[in-house]
């Protein structure tokens, strides 16, 4: 596996925590906190796209 670079956990009020991570070739990662050896992982690109997505309430019909 990559060396990952893992910043501090975000945790929601209530929900599990998550954790963001970057590699040296540039490729992004997003984990359950305590559970990295699974990361999702994809460009940089992608995962910005996907939280901002998220951000912007493109998911609360899945709440």
């Amino acid at each position: 596996m990559a060396d990952i670079t893992w910043e501090a956990p975000f945790c929601g009020e209530g929900s599990s925590c998550f954790r963001l991570g970057t590699d040296a070739d540039g490729k992004g990662y997003i984990a359950v906190a305590g559970q990295e050896e699974n990361p999702l992982t994809d460009s940089l690109e992608a995962l910005r796209t996907l939280i901002t997505d998220i951000k912007a309430g493109k998911a609360d019909h899945l709440l």
